[in-house]
């Protein structure tokens, strides 16, 4: 038998009634600090789990999503961006209590009987709303050249001038940089890889920079200068190797940014700058595919003249059966994964900066286009 029910016979009524007070009491307390928990405010302690993780999954399925159609791209399929327009993450909690019990006369045969009882109902039903985009403002962002004066703006911003450069641009003053076609891979030539590479070490001298001039008629203008004073002869030289090789004039210090695939005139800096599609164009044709889908030609060719990876490529995107373990993104595309090695900090930094350059064209969806909303629950 219950040690508290043997008390409750061996007592007088008045005695079992005060025990019974007293354990009522007890199981009061909890349950009522339990239905007290209730009136705390349960949304700011969701605000820093909720930032995180749907930054993160956002930044990851991101990049998953333009890593997939980069490779769609070499496999001549149909690159297609779905943007994550809004998250309404609502939260409910409810606390319920119920007491209840019997106190008997002495005489009573059924005794004396308590119960206490409470629940808890915590809710979370997010709310994703997808945008397809599509449309002629976002095929006009993708098929329309980046502006030479962005490209410029990010090297003025502190971005390695050889790495943005041999990115965006096809050709500057009419010296070719490497460029990938349906099919076919032309390699770069070796004046654009050597004035890259000054680019590079006169930005670090700090001897060229850029600046944005106003025109009440032409509107914004970009235009690149170099300096010539506090410069060592050493990186005076590099200025001057710069120039002979683009074809610039060799006094001239200012030089306005155009739009041109050919060479301009003597105060311009014609600039053949890329496309989104064309950028990752450019980074399909580095995609390790598979040899039995170039045999079966399920993807077109891509690989450098040598038929070896070059040091110089800007990314490396490996195929494997297995899924990789240790990927920074990682796609399933024909029963094979296509990804990126977390340690390979080169093709990290190029996969961002693709997703960064979508920011430096006009690739907004139609807002007209159909919501995909999904409740999670």
């Amino acid at each position: 038998m219950n040690f508290y029910f043997l008390c409750l016979l061996l007592f007088n009524a008045e005695q079992r009634k005060q025990l019974v007070r007293k354990n009522i009491l007890k199981i009061l307390a909890p349950a009522c600090g339990l239905a007290l928990s209730g009136c705390t405010h349960l949304g700011p302690t969701t605000v820093a789990v909720d930032r995180f993780d749907y930054s993160s999954a956002i930044a990851d399925s991101w990049k998953q999503q333009t890593l997939l159609n980069i490779v769609k791209l070499r496999y001549l399929d149909l690159p297609v961006f779905v943007d994550v327009s809004s998250i309404v993450a609502g939260y409910s909690m409810q606390t319920g209590v119920s007491v209840g019990g019997t106190v008997s006369t002495e005489r009573a045969i059924q005794g004396n009987f308590f119960s206490a009882s409470g629940q808890a109902i915590y809710t979370d039903r997010p709310t994703i709303t997808y945008a397809p985009m599509t449309g002629e403002k976002f095929l006009r962002g993708l098929v329309t050249p980046i502006d030479p004066k962005s490209i410029f703006s990010l090297i003025q911003s502190g971005y390695a001038a050889d790495f943005i450069l041999a990115l965006t641009v096809d050709s500057l003053n009419g010296v070719r940089n490497r460029a990938a076609t349906v099919g076919s891979v032309r390699e770069a030539d070796p004046e654009f890889i050597r004035v890259l590479q000054l680019l590079r070490e006169v930005q670090a001298a700090g001897a060229f920079a850029l600046r944005v001039e106003e025109d009440k008629v032409k509107g914004s203008t970009g235009v690149m200068f170099f300096r010539r004073s506090n410069l060592p002869p050493e990186v005076l030289e590099k200025t001057s190797e710069i120039r002979r090789l683009l074809k610039m004039p060799a006094n001239q210090e200012k030089f306005t940014l155009v739009y041109s695939p050919v060479l301009g005139t003597e105060n311009e800096l014609t600039v053949n700058s890329r496309s989104m599609l064309q950028i990752m164009a450019a980074f399909a044709s580095y995609i390790d595919v598979p040899a039995a889908h170039l045999k079966d030609q399920r993807a077109t060719p891509g690989v450098t003249s040598s038929g070896k990876a070059d040091d110089r490529q800007p990314v490396s995107i490996k195929s494997s059966k297995e899924k990789p373990t240790d990927a920074y993104a990682a796609v399933h595309y024909h029963d094979y994964w296509f990804w990126i090695d977390d340690r390979d900090w080169r093709s990290k930094r190029a996969l961002t900066a693709i997703m960064f350059f979508f920011t430096l064209t006009d690739t907004g969806g139609d807002s007209k286009a159909p919501l995909i909303t999904i409740p999670a629950q």
